[in-house]
């Protein structure tokens, strides 16, 4: 039997703090290996600490949502923003799961296992953007981006429930409602090389907040609390008024929520 060599949250620390795409990816990618091959330990030797920012190039320039430049997709400039625009969601999404594997401590097994799958799953998904962007001369870092995804992170590092309930059920669960329209305008315009890479995305976006809703269930249970009416109580706690439809009711099914959770989001909406 091979001993454990690396204490996963102190490897997951590592690698949240990374601020160098290719190096982050790389360390991502070997967490999960590594995982796999059971070489990491649970030891809980290390405090957790309050991470305000991660790990991220000095580039892209962080703006608000109300000052990102809405491009034409008939442009290569501007279906090389929206592809950029979904590569910095990726690149806060490997930064999301890291966090949730390192912040949150004495839990199954089975939940490192997950999260560390989607941190890995989030790095090739940016890998596939990237990539797509420098086929059009572009890079990860030449269009600004928002902050939104992990700023909800920082808001909910205190509590699992509300951090499951908060950014897989709403933030990545929006992915599952955009994400066929953007295929749509991508296919419009014959770009489809970059259509394939999003149908790649949402097929494993919906395994993802299908995982956070797992454990959304699960800490619920933990505190003898009802999931859906829970769920709404947060979304007018936090995001008053910003949940928004309409919802790609077929995905979100298949991810964990149910028919009557559906109705009731969209009637507050």
């Amino acid at each position: 039997m091979q001993a454990k060599s690396e204490q996963l949250f102190k490897a997951a620390y590592q690698a949240l703090m990374c601020g160098d795409v290719a190096q982050k990816r790389a360390m991502t990618k070997r967490l999960y290996e590594n995982w796999q091959a059971g070489l990491l330990s649970l030891d809980d030797e290390i405090p957790v600490k309050k991470t305000i920012n991660p790990g991220r190039p000095e580039k892209p320039e962080l703006v608000l949502p109300r000052n990102l430049t809405q491009r034409k997709l008939h442009t290569k400039e501007g279906r090389a923003a929206l592809i950029h625009a979904v590569a910095h969601i990726e690149f806060n999404a490997i930064n999301l799961a890291l966090d949730a594997v390192y912040r949150f401590r004495e839990l199954p097994e089975d939940y490192y296992a997950d999260w560390l799958q989607v941190a890995s799953e989030e790095a090739y998904h940016f890998s596939l953007l990237a990539d797509r962007l420098e086929k059009l001369g572009y890079h990860y870092g030449d269009f600004p981006a928002h902050n939104g995804l992990w700023e909800m992170a920082v808001k909910t590092d205190d509590d699992l429930l509300k951090r499951m309930a908060l950014v897989p059920r709403v933030f990545e669960a929006r992915g599952l409602d955009v994400t066929p329209g953007m295929i749509k305008k991508f296919t419009s315009v014959g770009d489809h090389e970059t259509m394939e890479i999003l149908k790649i995305i949402l097929r494993d976006e919906v395994g993802h907040v299908r995982i956070g809703d797992r454990w959304y269930r699960w800490a619920c249970e933990q505190e003898n609390l009802e999931p859906e009416e829970t769920f709404r109580k947060l979304i007018n706690t936090f995001l008053p008024g910003q949940v928004r439809g309409p919802f790609y009711e077929e995905a979100r099914l298949q991810a964990g929520f149910s028919k009557q959770e559906l109705e009731k989001l969209q009637s507050m909406s």
